[in-house]
């Protein structure tokens, strides 16, 4: 998972939002649906894209769009376009799935094995401008067995392959006459789903309608749009004024609809972290002693109570202290002394006015943060007030995602990661030394030999006991050679009008609020009577 992308994978970075979309209704009127079947979301951020073949909804849940496999409330994965879970062949390196009878795509033409190869194929083609292929690189062969099935032939056997392919399916006979990088399939999406796209209007709003014919039966809400809205406290005015149905909150705005009865408050626990990438190609981030001092010196119990007033937990790494993947043990708290004694020995000495140097060279660094992202604002002044407290000069900056991924590759940046399902699916991208520089990917351009080798023991192996040991070993390595700053594990807060049954909240990636959020499920929704 990449930080921008909460604008380009299932969801993205922040858009500006117009004042006459902050003042108007998503629909058109001038006040909120106040209908059970018509409903109208807030969110900070809309996608780049709505195809699949470049990464949109790949994590599931795009409601245009339908995987092989979905994900139930507890994250466990169930059929959806095939009939049952694959049968597992040759130990571990033939995923067979054999597909639902009688589904269509959302123009009436039928789904067969054909457009399942089309879509693996299409992305794991290097021409295709997806930059998640490399979750895929397991993959030696897909092919049709009959209209339908489909057999995947793995390189080596990978564990968790079978949750890769809650990946949506596209139509071959609508996509494949196209260029999957500009082809008008990017805004004018055809799917399986329970819904289809009515209407885009960029930067202000997307609107979708029930797809009457979906496989799983017609959703009782007929109509659903997600208004962008950039800003945190225009969302929670509009949320206000009734101009929206429910909304993306930061803690502090959602608490104050606590004592709203028209109102309930979902907190979703979540993968989602902030942190702060340390390029190695700056000479203060790259510096080891440098890092390690700042992953001492910062207060993350702090960040969590006074930032997110509670609402999240301490990121000792990049997996959630609860999950059953963390490395117990690596939990630490601020620790002053020990950062300006791993600075004393390294060389990095105080001068009078307590900043520290080395040969000549302050240690000083620039931080980015998104513009509009109030959270990530806090949690980098945060930051630099806890280095400068060790001697270390923090100058935190705003800027768009325009101006931050440029800059990216030799200066530090509040980023966002954190991926559902198993530890491979968001560690490998973030950490791989082969990924270093690749877009989003590995931002920081990290490269140890240790964790390369545990990213690589816990993609390829079978044994879940060789799983688990090594990514307890990386998440060590992480602690000794920190190439990011690990700083809160957020959750994610959401404010919907009550009317109807059947809301629920899934443990959620970090790209939210578009796909996840209460309304993950919105195609079972009950309206209350």
């Amino acid at each position: 998972m990449t930080t921008r992308r909460i604008r380009g994978a299932a969801v993205a970075a922040a858009v500006a939002v117009t004042g006459v979309a902050a003042c108007s209704a998503p629909g058109g009127g001038t006040g909120g649906s106040g209908s059970a079947d018509s409903v109208v979301i807030g969110v900070a951020s809309e996608p780049d894209t709505l195809s699949p073949l470049l990464g949109y909804g790949k994590d599931g849940n795009s409601k245009l769009f339908d995987g092989l496999l979905a994900r139930d409330a507890d994250l466990e994965l169930e059929p959806a376009l095939a009939k049952a879970l694959p049968e597992v062949g040759d130990g571990g390196r033939t995923y067979t799935y054999t597909l639902r009878d009688g589904v269509e795509f959302s123009d009436g033409e039928p789904l067969t094995s054909a457009d399942v190869v089309f879509t693996y194929r299409t992305i794991l083609d290097a021409k295709t401008n997806n930059s998640y292929r490399s979750e895929l690189d397991a993959i030696k062969e897909v092919r049709a067995d009959g209209d339908g099935k489909v057999v995947f032939t793995l390189k080596y056997p990978y564990a968790p392959f079978a949750g890769r392919t809650v990946l949506p399916i596209v139509p071959e006979h609508v996509a494949g006459d196209q260029d999957p990088n500009t082809g008008s399939f990017n805004t004018e999406p055809v799917g399986t789903g329970p819904y289809v796209l009515s209407a885009w209007s960029k930067g202000e709003k997307l609107s979708f309608k029930a797809n009457p014919d979906y496989w799983g039966g017609a959703p009782k809400v007929k109509k659903f749009t997600m208004a962008i809205v950039e800003d945190d406290d225009v969302r929670a005015t509009r949320l206000r004024a009734g101009d929206l149905d429910g909304a993306v909150l930061p803690p502090n705005l959602a608490a104050t609809f606590k004592n709203d009865s028209g109102r309930k408050t979902y907190d979703a626990k979540s993968y989602d972290f902030r942190t702060v990438t340390l390029p190695t190609e700056n000479k203060v981030t790259g510096d080891r002693a440098i890092r390690q001092a700042l992953d001492a010196a910062v207060d993350r119990r702090a960040m969590v109570d006074r930032i997110l007033d509670g609402a999240g937990r301490p990121a000792y790494g990049p997996l959630p202290s609860d999950d059953p993947w963390f490395a117990k043990g690596i939990e630490r708290d601020q620790d002053l002394d020990k950062a300006k004694q791993i600075l004393d020995k390294a060389g990095w000495k105080a001068g009078d006015d307590g900043l520290r140097a080395k040969g000549g060279q302050k240690a000083a660094f620039t931080l980015l943060y998104p513009s509009g992202d109030k959270v990530r604002q806090d949690h980098a002044l945060a930051y630099a007030s806890d280095a400068k407290k060790a001697g270390m000069d923090v100058k935190v900056e705003s800027a768009t995602w325009e101006v931050i991924e440029p800059r990216m590759k030799n200066t530090a940046v509040l980023a966002g990661f954190g991926s559902t399902g198993d530890p491979d699916y968001g560690l490998y991208t973030m950490l791989h030394s082969s990924l270093a520089g690749d877009g989003f990917n590995n931002m920081g351009r990290y490269d140890n030999s240790a964790v390369d080798e545990a990213l690589d023991t816990g993609r390829r192996s079978q044994d879940e006991a060789a799983r688990k040991a090594a990514y307890d070993t990386l998440q060590r390595a992480l602690v000794k050679d920190p190439g990011y700053t690990f700083l809160t594990h957020i959750d994610h807060i959401y404010v919907l009008a009550d009317r109807w049954n059947g809301l629920t909240t899934q443990v959620e990636p970090h790209e939210h609020g578009f796909a996840s959020g209460p309304w993950w499920n919105i195609e079972t929704w009950q309206p209350k009577k």
